[in-house]
């Protein structure tokens, strides 16, 4: 036992005492009477001793008092002894303050010290300083028995997971002790490490490596999904790949599990939900580890992965990975899921398309879905010559389906009853009879580009027997040459069947259609047709045959000829044509090129919807500039039915006003002329006395009259006139606004403007007029009951005199004169005003009428014209979107077309590349 045992165990009186069978009180009080006889003496040992064993008999105190005075060498462990008994005696603090004073000790002192410390510290709960002393005591000698072993019981005690980690982590890489990679292992799979840094285990991850690869693998897989989905995912795989790159492995070792988790990465980081920013840097060195460690059932994804990234982002993998991946590719079987694959991956893609609010192309679905059946052989029907590709298709179904040139492209194909159907790439239509597919292949498409297909089934034995699908295209002419369908389907037939001249057969320009054939799809095999119309003898044809095949057969060494007579019937045309086809019919050669043509077709599909984003662009520009167009229009629209209702307001109110002034100035001529007349009821026998109210109430009579029997039933003709006039000019304004309404959904495109002006003002006009004009009753005028000097004298001569009769003459004189010569002026005025003071709201309300007239029309152009500044701001702000971040719509397209290429080459699996 060593020394530093001995002061931990408190066993150095033992090195003391010879003889240990004795009482060591005695033997160290004996030893202590020696040293004491000395002439320089030291009892610091003998007390040091006699301490110790003091403190086993729990004597502490004694014990305390022999330690107190010891200042050699052995002062600091009687210090750390003095502090263990006062612990003994349930004096904590001064415990602590003895522990914490010790200096210049032993490390095997600090650890000594540190872990009692430890233990008072638990004991107070004093969760902090025991954790600073744990940190403290581990990093002077992690190799102190059972040190770390204490300190994790503490830390798991604690539930302090991060200093758990930390010493687990730093435990395993200095010792290599498997227990506490298991420990790290059972954090990480318990979700305890979830927030650290992807980094934090390098050391802990290279170590292990070193140690034992199986354990590696499961622990790197622990971590793996550990960070699967969270934040840090890419972070963690740009961090191990950085770290595995550096590492020696092979597939000479055992990864299938690590294998298996690259290549879900891989798939998971390719699924269009991410950007190619994000995956440039982490891809290249994914792909090269997966290289290294890839087994037999990985390799051929692996090696096409690289090979597909590497085509579509040159220089970012390594030549000797791409030359590594080209051979397992050559060396590998074939694929048998290829299809499937590509088929997942189109799925993938039409879904990411419709989230992004985008139909797929319903063209290339339908050719794809075409070519899954391959018991089907997919015969394309082309040739300069319209007609007799359409004779040929009439004679082989005996029925007469084209009838002319077709625009559309047309495919035959067995079905148990008739269905006809318009697919286009916006959707598919029924076409529900052959007079509606007469239309349909008629039709000449205003948008050229527009691809149309009509996917015609018929219940014909021919197509039955022979398995075939003939696809007829349009007729090839100096205008479609260059962009004709025959270059596109092409990759979706087995064969071609090209129609030649009789006279002229393989002209120069018929050369040079099918050399760009023959560059598009260079596998594709081509076979010719000439239609005879007359009568050929056996021998006759026999030299036509073997004229054109000589000059084909330059060009196409194994194109076959079939020479179809016009004048046949159907049931030779069938027999014929079957053993023409079955003599270059290959069913596996079909079968083995159709997965080649579906990856074509997926391709496309991806391309459609590239192409689709700048379509969508310029849709926008084109959309928010027409809606530019179409809101000045709409304003310069507006502002001309403002105009129009301000000049209608104008001209019929001062019409109005006309009639009423011309009215006016009728009463006022006619009411003093009335009131005039009145003096013919002046008799030289009058009773002058009563005279004047007699004259009053006749003039209040023959007034009332007037205006009831002439000026009413002339003022409602007026009216009518007036409200009929009105009528004329709002007809005018309605053939206008029609004309206008005409223009703008020409341009719209659709019946969407409708401006209906509101006609009912003129029969709330007529009601009014016939209610105002119905009857008047003015109140009682006093024409000569007023107090005037003129009146008052009449009146009061007539009283006055009346009595005397020869006074009646010139009473009646003076009468007559003052009312044939009185001013009525102010009474006609007075009248005027009455009589028209009820029409004053009507007068009024004339212009608020004609407002409610117009009022319709120009809320539906102001309504048109919020909806087209609705959606210019809307087409704006999605073009900002989309040019602000185009990666959000390119990239996980790209990426598709990456997945694409590599399937293509998983799907060429131990071909000559």
């Amino acid at each position: 036992m060593t020394i530093e045992n001995q002061f931990i165990n408190k066993t150095y009186f033992e090195e003391i005492i010879e003889t240990p069978t004795e009482d060591p009180i005695q033997v160290l009080s004996e030893l202590y009477l020696e040293e004491n006889m000395k002439e320089i003496s030291d009892f610091s040992y003998i007390r040091f001793a006699q301490g110790e064993v003091y403190f086993h008999y729990k004597d502490y105190e004694t014990a305390i008092f022999k330690w107190e005075n010891i200042h050699n060498e052995l002062g600091p462990w009687a210090k750390k002894n003095m502090a263990d008994a006062y612990l003994e005696l349930g004096l904590p603090e001064t415990a602590e303050s003895l522990y914490q004073s010790i200096e210049g000790a032993s490390p095997t002192l600090q650890i000594e010290s540190g872990l009692r410390l430890l233990s008072i510290y638990r004991e107070k709960g004093w969760i902090e300083q025991a954790t600073a002393i744990v940190h403290s005591i581990v990093t002077i000698n992690p190799d102190y028995p059972r040190l770390t072993e204490t300190a994790w019981e503490f830390f798991e005690e604690q539930a302090d997971r991060d200093n758990a980690i930390k010493l687990a982590s730093e435990e395993a890489v200095r010792t290599g002790s498997l227990i506490w990679f298991n420990r790290i292992e059972d954090y990480i799979g318990k979700g305890y490490t979830a927030e650290k840094e992807p980094s934090y285990f390098n050391s802990v991850l290279t170590s292990l490596f070193s140690i034992n690869r199986r354990r590696f693998e499961q622990l790197v897989g622990t971590l793996w999904n550990s960070y699967k989905g969270k934040e840090t995912y890419l972070q963690w795989m740009q961090n191990f790949n950085s770290l595995f790159l550096d590492l020696e492995v092979s597939r000479n070792e055992s990864w299938n599990e690590l294998s298996k988790w690259y290549q879900e990465a891989y798939l998971e980081l390719m699924n269009g939900s991410r950007l190619i920013k994000e995956l440039s840097q982490l891809i290249p060195n994914h792909l090269t580890n997966w290289v290294k460690i890839t087994d037999s059932s990985t390799s051929l994804m692996a090696s096409a992965a690289v090979m597909a990234w590497s085509e579509r982002f040159p220089s970012t993998i390594p030549t000797e990975v791409i030359r590594e991946a080209e051979e397992l590719i050559l060396n590998a079987e074939n694929h048998p899921t290829a299809q499937e694959d590509s088929l997942e991956l189109l799925q993938m893609v039409e879904k990411w398309a419709k989230e992004n609010g985008i139909e797929p192309g319903q063209i290339n679905q339908w050719k794809i879905n075409e070519l899954l059946d391959q018991n089907q052989y997919h015969l394309l029907l082309a040739g300069r010559l319209e007609e007799g590709k359409a004779e040929f298709i009439n004679q082989l179904f005996n029925e007469t389906l084209l009838t002319g040139p077709t625009s559309s492209i047309v495919a035959f194909k067995y079905g148990e009853e008739p269905v006809i159907q318009e697919v286009t790439d916006s959707g598919t239509g029924e076409i529900n009879d052959k007079e509606q597919f007469q239309a349909a292949i008629g039709v000449r498409r205003q948008n050229h580009k527009k691809e149309v297909v009509i996917d015609f089934a018929l219940p014909n034995g021919f197509l039955k027997n022979n398995q075939v699908k003939l696809v007829g295209l349009p007729g090839m002419n100096e205008q479609n040459v260059n962009q004709h369908a025959l270059y596109q389907y092409v990759h979706f037939a087995d064969g071609l069947l090209f129609f030649l001249d009789e006279e002229s057969s393989l002209t120069d320009k018929e050369k040079e259609i099918l050399k760009q054939v023959n560059i598009t799809a260079p596998n594709l095999p081509i076979h010719f047709v000439i239609p005879k119309s007359g009568l050929l003898t056996t021998e006759e044809e026999t030299r036509l045959i073997e004229k054109t095949l000589n000059r084909i057969q330059v060009y196409y060494p194994k194109a076959k000829l079939f020479i179809h007579s016009t004048n046949g019937n159907s049931s030779a045309l069938n027999r014929e044509f079957s053993e023409f086809l079955n003599s270059f019919y290959e069913k596996d050669r079909v079968a083995n090129q159709r997965i080649t043509q579906i990856q074509h077709y997926v391709r496309k599909s991806i391309d459609y919807l590239l192409d689709k984003r700048i379509e969508m662009e310029t849709e926008l520009i084109d959309s928010i500039r027409w809606n530019e167009e179409m809101v000045s229009k709409l304003t310069g629209a507006i502002h001309q039915i403002e105009d129009l209702e301000d000049e209608k307001k104008k001209s019929i109110k001062n019409s109005y006003v006309s009639l009423k002034e011309e009215l006016k100035s009728d009463m006022l001529l006619e009411i003093p002329k009335i009131l005039r007349g009145c003096a013919e009821l002046i008799k030289e026998d009058s009773d002058f006395s009563k005279l004047h109210l007699v004259l009053n109430d006749e003039m209040n009579r023959k007034v009332q009259d007037y205006l009831e029997t002439v000026m009413l039933k002339k003022f409602h003709v007026s009216l009518q006139e007036w409200i009929q006039s009105a009528r004329s000019e709002f007809d005018q304004s309605q053939y206008m606004l029609d004309e206008m309404c005409a223009g703008f959904n020409g341009m719209y495109g659709e019946e969407r403007l409708q401006q209906e002006c509101d006609f009912k003002i003129l029969d709330d006009w007529k009601r009014d007029a016939n209610r105002m004009t119905s009857g008047i009753q003015l109140e009682r005028m006093n024409f000569l009951l007023r107090f005037t000097p003129a009146q008052f004298l009449l009146k009061s001569a007539g009283k006055l005199l009346s009595v005397l009769p020869q006074n009646n003459t010139m009473i009646f004189t003076k009468y007559k004169a003052h009312i044939e010569n009185e001013d009525y002026q102010e009474f006609a005025h007075k009248i005027a005003r009455k009589f028209f003071q009820q029409f004053e709201l009507f007068e009024q309300a004339i212009e608020r009428d004609i407002n409610l007239f117009y009022k319709e029309p120009l809320e539906v152009l102001n309504s048109a014209v919020e909806e087209a500044l609705q959606l210019i701001e809307t087409n704006k702000a999605e073009l900002e979107s989309m040019r602000v971040k185009p990666e959000l719509y390119r990239d996980p397209l790209n990426l598709f077309e990456v997945q694409l290429r590599q399937y293509e080459w998983m799907a060429a699996a131990g071909k000559q590349i």
